[in-house]
C-alpha cells in the first residue's frame, strides 16, 4: 500500500513539474482560451435552446394525443349510470377517454416556425464561431503584448549590463586620474535609470501575463510560460484591395452570416404572424367508455362487458375564423414587420462595418510595414551612432551626457522596431482572417 501511495505521489509530482515547464505557443493559448471561455460556453448552451425550440416547432405539426381516466364514489343521492335517473344508493363510476387533435391549416404559421427553428440552429453555430474568433483574436493580442514585454525586458537587461560595465570602467579610470568624479556620478545615474527602466518593463511583463491569463481564463495562481516565437520574417504589404477581400469575407464571415440569418428569421416570423390572420382548420377524434355499479349489493354487468358496450367514438372538424381579438393579431403583424426591417438595417450596418474594418485593417497592415522598415533603419543607424559615441567617449572626445543620450536613443529605436513588428503581425493576421484563413488550428 505504501509503495502504491509513493508511486502516485511521484506521478503527480512529475505531472505537475511537466505542466510548469510547458512552453505555451500562441495556438496552445488560443485553444485553451476557446475551450474555457465563458462566452463560448454560454453560446453552446444557447445553441441547445435553439435545438429544443426546433423540436418544439416540429412537434406543433404532429397530432396532440391525450389519455385520461377518472374514478369516483357517490354517497347519497346520485345519478344512476344504467337508467340515467336519480337514486339514493351509493355508487362507483369509472371513466376512460383517449383523444387526439391535429391542426390541418393555420395559415402556414407552424411551417414558418419550423423554418425559424432550423435557421436559428444555423445562426447559433455562426454565433459560436464568431465568439470563438473574438476570443482567439483577443488572446492573440494579449499574447503578442507579452512577447513585446519579454523582448523589452531583454533590451532592459542589455542596457543595465552596458551601463554597469561602463560604470566599472569609469571607476578604474577615475582611480587612474583619467576621469573625474562627475563622470562617475553621471555613469551611476545612467545605471540607476537603466535599472529603473528594467524594473518597469518587468512589471509591465507581469501585468501583460495577468491579462493574458484573464483572456484565457487561466488559473491565476499557476505559472504560464509562453514560447518566444520569431515574428521577424515575411513582413510584406497586402496586395489585395479591401473591396475584393470584402466580397469574399461577407460570404463566410461568421458575424456577417449570423446577421443574414437573423434577417431571414425575422422575415419568416413576419410570415408566421400573417398566418395567424387566416382561418384555422383542425380535427379531433377520440374514443371513450365507462364502468358503473351500485354499492348496495345488487347485480351489475362485468367490467369487460360494460367497457365494450358503453364504448363510443367520435371525430370532429373545427373551423375557426378570427374576426376581432382586440387588435392583438394586427399589432403582432405590424411589430413583426418592424422587427424585420430592423433586422435588415442591422444586417446592412454590420456589412458596412465589416467593409470599414477590412479597409482599416489593410491600411494598418501596410502602414505597419512602412513603420517597421523605418524603425529598422533607425535602429541600425542608432547602433552605428552609439558605437561611434562609445569610441569617442573612451578617447575623451565627448562627455557622458552625449553617450547616455545615444544609448537611450538606441533603446527607443529597438522598442519602436519591436512595437511595429508585433503590431504588423496582429493586423496582418486580422486581414488573413477576413480573407478566410483561420485564426488558430483546431486539434
Amino acid at each position: 500500500m505504501k509503495q502504491l501511495i509513493l508511486i502516485l505521489i511521484t506521478i503527480a509530482t512529475i505531472s505537475n513539474s511537466h505542466a510548469q515547464e510547458k512552453k505555451w505557443t500562441l495556438n496552445d493559448c488560443i485553444l485553451y482560451a476557446v475551450a474555457n471561455s465563458p462566452k463560448t460556453n454560454k453560446q453552446k448552451q444557447q445553441n441547445s435552446i435553439y435545438h429544443q425550440n426546433y423540436l418544439e416547432a416540429i412537434g406543433a405539426l404532429l397530432p396532440n394525443i391525450n389519455a385520461n381516466t377518472s374514478a369516483g364514489f357517490n354517497f347519497g343521492r346520485g345519478l344512476d349510470g344504467e337508467t340515467n335517473t336519480y337514486i339514493d344508493v351509493n355508487s362507483f363510476g369509472n371513466d376512460y377517454n383517449l383523444s387526439a387533435s391535429l391542426t390541418i391549416f393555420d395559415g402556414l404559421a407552424n411551417y414558418a416556425k419550423v423554418k425559424i427553428g432550423r435557421i436559428s440552429k444555423v445562426q447559433g453555430k455562426q454565433q459560436l464561431e464568431e465568439a470563438k474568433d473574438m476570443v482567439a483574436y483577443e488572446t492573440m493580442e494579449a499574447y503578442l503584448n507579452v512577447l513585446y514585454y519579454k523582448d523589452m525586458v531583454d533590451i532592459g537587461k542589455e542596457q543595465v549590463d552596458e551601463s554597469t560595465k561602463s560604470l566599472e570602467q569609469l571607476k578604474r579610470m577615475e582611480e587612474l586620474g583619467l576621469k573625474g568624479l562627475s563622470d562617475v556620478a553621471e555613469a551611476e545615474s545612467k545605471q540607476a535609470e537603466d535599472k529603473y527602466n528594467l524594473t518597469r518593463q518587468k512589471n509591465l511583463l507581469t501585468i501583460g501575463t495577468i491579462l493574458l491569463k484573464e483572456k484565457m481564463n487561466f488559473p491565476i495562481d499557476e505559472e504560464l510560460n509562453i514560447l518566444s516565437e520569431d515574428y521577424s520574417k515575411m513582413i510584406d504589404k497586402i496586395i489585395e484591395t479591401p473591396l475584393s477581400i470584402y466580397e469574399g469575407s461577407r460570404l463566410f464571415n461568421p458575424k456577417a452570416q449570423a446577421a443574414e440569418s437573423a434577417f431571414t428569421i425575422q422575415k419568416l416570423n413576419y410570415k408566421a404572424s400573417k398566418g395567424n390572420l387566416m382561418p384555422r382548420i383542425s380535427m379531433g377524434a377520440g374514443i371513450s367508455s365507462n364502468f358503473f355499479r351500485n354499492m348496495d349489493g345488487s347485480d351489475y354487468a362485468s367490467f369487460q362487458e360494460q367497457i365494450k358496450n358503453k364504448r363510443g367514438e367520435y371525430i370532429s372538424f373545427t373551423l375557426s375564423i378570427p374576426i376581432f381579438s382586440g387588435f392583438s393579431r394586427s399589432a403582432s403583424v405590424k411589430k413583426a414587420k418592424a422587427q424585420m426591417h430592423m433586422a435588415q438595417t442591422d444586417r446592412d450596418d454590420i456589412l458596412r462595418k465589416l467593409y470599414s474594418d477590412i479597409e482599416q485593417a489593410v491600411a494598418d497592415t501596410n502602414g505597419q510595414v512602412d513603420e517597421y522598415e523605418q524603425a529598422v533603419k533607425r535602429k541600425d543607424a542608432a547602433q552605428i551612432a552609439h558605437k561611434i559615441n562609445q569610441r569617442k567617449y573612451e578617447e575623451g572626445m565627448i562627455d557622458p551626457i552625449i553617450l547616455h543620450t545615444s544609448s537611450n536613443r538606441l533603446m527607443q529605436a529597438k522598442a519602436e522596431e519591436l512595437n511595429a513588428k508585433y503590431k504588423y503581425h496582429l493586423k496582418h493576421k486580422l486581414v488573413s482572417y477576413y480573407m478566410g484563413e483561420p485564426l488558430y488550428v483546431e486539434k
